[in-house]
């Protein structure tokens, strides 16, 4: 694959970052994870929002050029033959002197990763997904709000202890919050309805506050559903009528059975994605 790396397109096998960039001495570095549909990119001004607020936080000069973005995406699907394609924008703080740094970064280094979309499995969305409770907590967010950061440490072991469980297979990783309130999936945000009501994890539980979990919320409103978000226990989640998944790249997928960290199996509705599941598939479709 050809990628992106400030402005320069190269061969993935070729590119190359400083050892000392602060991204990788220090993990200060955000990535944006997105597709396009029809070669273009999906909620890219989101993304952008997110990610330029992120950055100066964390004291990294950035300024996002959407018209220039947008152009260097539509290069690298040219360049790589592919009509739509998975797309890593990432961040990294750029060549610092080892230790702490006492000013901003001034010159972060850009790099628009790109690869071919998972072929759809028109099954997962029709008989949906196993949800696995970790025992693992979710850890505290790097600040007030967590960043979609290189920090990923979390994730990684949450994802090792998910094979260890095997009846888990092709299942998404729950993690709770220290207190015991429902979270997130290892590389998704979680929703679930109840009685007519679309609930869904605070922010406040240290959550990523995912684009596509906002993008959902906003849905909800136009399907004149009644939406909270909350502190949810895993109990809550047994009760519930449906539950789906949602990220960038899978975009919502339903769940139709829990399991504890013992295996025990628990049928989420009536085994099948339900109608409001349904409902939230069919209105997400892109019109881009």
């Amino acid at each position: 694959m050809i990628i992106s790396v400030n402005g320069s397109l190269i061969e993935e096998t070729q590119a190359v970052v400083s050892v000392y960039d602060h991204g990788f001495l220090y993990g200060i570095g955000l990535f944006e994870t997105f597709r396009t549909y029809n070669r273009q990119p999906f909620l890219l001004t989101e993304h952008l929002r997110r990610l330029t607020d992120s950055c100066r936080e964390l004291g990294m000069v950035y300024e996002p050029d959407l018209d220039k973005l947008g152009m260097q995406i539509e290069q690298l699907l040219e360049v790589n033959n592919l009509k739509d394609a998975y797309i890593r924008y990432s961040i990294s703080a750029g060549v610092e002197a080892l230790g702490l740094p006492s000013d901003n970064y001034a010159h972060p280094t850009e790099i628009i990763y790109i690869k071919s979309l998972p072929p759809r499995d028109a099954r997962l969305y029709e008989q949906g997904k196993s949800l696995q409770l970790l025992k693992l907590p979710r850890n505290t967010p790097e600040g007030m709000y967590r960043f979609k950061s290189f920090h990923y440490m979390n994730n990684i072991l949450a994802k090792r202890e998910l094979q260890q469980y095997s009846w888990a297979t092709g299942a998404e990783g729950l993690m709770l919050t220290e207190d015991g309130y429902v979270a997130e999936g290892i590389v998704s945000n979680l929703f679930f309805i109840k009685d007519g009501t679309v609930y869904t994890p605070s922010l406040d539980t240290g959550i990523l506050p995912g684009i596509t979990r906002a993008y959902i919320l906003q849905l909800a409103q136009q399907l004149q559903l009644p939406a909270q978000e909350g502190l949810y226990r895993w109990e809550d989640l047994a009760q519930a009528d449906e539950i789906f998944l949602v990220n960038s790249i899978q975009e919502i997928v339903p769940v139709t059975t829990l399991f504890t960290p013992t295996g025990q199996p628990h049928t989420v509705g009536a085994g099948l994605p339900g109608p409001q599941t349904y409902q939230f598939i069919e209105r997400y479709a892109p019109t881009v």
